[in-house]
């Protein structure tokens, strides 16, 4: 007799957002690997469909499906949920992946405008999106949500102040969403990740330097992969998660241990 893997996610739905790259394309390909079946989802239909590509030559067609979505747009989000729905069925599993930081510098060069795309687009978007799944998975008393956040809510910082500002909100969102739907046997976890080099921390200008630092002082003395931030999602996920809610899980190499 075979023993039962706990990690299995056979038949399980799941929309990632951001899943084209990075994170999010690490996570999609974690689950799908444990059998789920995936939507990559950014707003960049080409690079979905890629990933997508990717996944179905490894697993088998039909794993991952690609629907492009902007999540600053509630309008998006919804057909997101839709076209999911149409075309795999109800959503088990959503991973709130997707944020920006269209500002790198001191809290008070910031202008109105980029402080409220990172506010609604890595706070608002994921409550929004959260609110159009979440009520199907009440009322199937099944179902687990993810999102991802980072060890810089744990701090402040002269550079990425809003950024951290809206990751700290993403923890909280998570305990609170874990109080109002875990009796409902709805699970709400968040993940930090970090240090990790991904091709949009690459883009902002002197984060290289940062990112050395962390590496440096981590207790590991290396950076983490997006592939153990897939890990530990998959984990979360399946049976071998089903007692955790409202938790924020560090996968960071130790950084969140220590002092700066």
């Amino acid at each position: 007799m075979s023993e039962k893997n706990l990690f299995d996610l056979t038949g399980q739905v799941a929309i990632i957002t951001g899943s084209s790259r990075g994170i999010g394309r690490a996570i999609a390909e974690r689950m799908a690997e444990h059998g789920a079946r995936v939507v990559i989802s950014s707003r960049k239909l080409q690079a979905c469909e890629e990933v997508v590509q990717a996944i179905n030559a490894k697993h088998g067609a039909g794993r991952a499906v690609a629907i492009a979505a902007n999540i600053s747009s509630k309008d998006d989000l919804a057909l997101l949920v839709n076209q999911t729905q149409q075309l795999l069925g109800p959503v088990d599993v959503l991973v709130c992946n997707a944020a920006s930081n269209p500002y790198y510098g001191p809290q008070a060069g910031i202008t109105d405008e980029q402080f409220r795309k990172i506010l609604d687009n890595n706070i608002v978007a994921n409550h929004w999106l959260i609110g159009m799944v979440a009520p199907q998975m009440i009322e199937r008393k099944s179902g687990s949500i993810i999102i991802v956040s980072s060890i810089g809510g744990l701090r402040g910082s002269p550079v990425i102040g809003a950024y951290c500002i809206s990751k700290a909100a993403d923890m909280q969102l998570a305990r609170n969403l874990a109080v109002e739907f875990g009796p409902h046997n709805v699970r709400v976890n968040c993940i930090s990740g970090g240090p990790l080099r991904t091709l949009s921390a690459m883009a902002v200008g002197g984060f290289t330097d940062i990112l050395d630092h962390m590496e440096r002082k981590a207790p590991l003395r290396r950076n983490i992969t997006g592939g153990q931030v897939g890990d530990c999602a998959a984990f979360l996920l399946s049976e071998l998660g089903a007692g955790m809610t409202g938790q924020v899980v560090y996968v960071d190499a130790g950084y969140s241990t220590i002092g700066l």
